[in-house]
């Protein structure tokens, strides 16, 4: 049984990593900076250890990661800025280098390696090579696009009119992964220190045209949606890092090897896009 600290354990990814391992019968540290909220609550309930965490406090840090096996690390540029993400990215390395922890599993973005040039994947980068640097054993595993933003922002403004509204073109794949498969490979990763140490691994579990994508979504929905293609220089007008990041997919593509995963490592349950449309509460959500 491992004692696993994780971070971002209210959100997505950390939430579904701690479920997963506590599935698994294993001790999870779920930090987060509000130990009261209705997230923190339902950690509690499943048998989690809800601990106090700031990016910003190396106290606190220390305080929570002092005894762990494991450390889960996430971190995002989303109402921060890369500038700040990068800092708290390395301050958590830093801190678990400190605590001589015996595995750190680091969250970051499939083709962050590679010079995109897409401000939020250059930052996930420079605290990937700090991690390596940090002489603690360290896995990057660096997720597709999310489908859980489906669920929200432009898809749900678009759905209400019966279009997919996305700034890609109509024919361009792209590799698609839930927060669930993301938890479900971060915890295999975690128990299985051993082969997955010093690795990195572009993870997605689907790969999908914005026209497929609007396929999907019609099954889901019963009714009608068809793709209609944003313009960048709209996405642009509210956030050049997004602009930047739609420009390379559609340039350059995310590929992933989808089927490569699914043969390798089935236990995750990789999800297809279209399972993960079907589980949507979609008259909630366009309410």
């Amino acid at each position: 049984m491992l004692t696993v600290a994780v971070t971002g354990a209210t959100g997505a990814q950390g939430g579904a990593t701690a479920r997963a391992l506590l599935t698994a019968g294993h001790r999870v540290r779920a930090l987060t900076r509000r130990t009261d909220s209705p997230a923190a609550d339902a950690l509690r309930a499943l048998g989690a250890d809800v601990r106090h965490a700031d990016f910003d406090d190396p106290a606190s840090l220390d305080a929570a990661l002092a005894g762990a096996d494991s450390l889960f690390a996430v971190t995002t540029p989303f109402g921060t800025g890369i500038a700040t993400e990068t800092r708290q990215g390395k301050a958590l390395v830093d801190a678990a280098a400190a605590a001589r922890l015996g595995h750190v599993v680091f969250t970051s973005a499939a083709h962050a390696d590679r010079g995109t040039g897409v401000p939020h994947y250059e930052s996930k980068h420079a605290i990937e090579q700090h991690l390596r640097a940090a002489g603690v054993p360290w896995t990057v595993i660096a997720p597709a696009a999310f489908m859980d933003n489906y669920a929200g922002g432009w898809t749900l403004d678009g759905l209400r009119d019966g279009t997919f509204a996305w700034p890609m073109p109509t024919d361009q794949p792209l590799t698609l992964i839930p927060a669930a498969d993301i938890g479900a490979f971060a915890a295999l990763v975690l128990q299985r220190r051993d082969e997955f140490a010093g690795r990195r691994i572009d993870i997605a579990s689907d790969e999908l045209t914005p026209a497929g994508i609007a396929d999907a979504l019609a099954a889901a929905l019963g009714r009608p949606v068809a793709h209609r293609e944003v313009p960048l220089d709209y996405v642009r007008s509210r956030s050049e890092d997004l602009a930047a990041m739609f420009d390379y997919f559609a340039a350059a593509g995310l590929d992933v090897d989808v089927a490569g995963l699914r043969r390798d490592y089935p236990e995750v349950g990789w999800h297809t896009f279209a399972d993960w449309a079907a589980a949507q509460d979609w008259p909630a959500l366009l309410s």
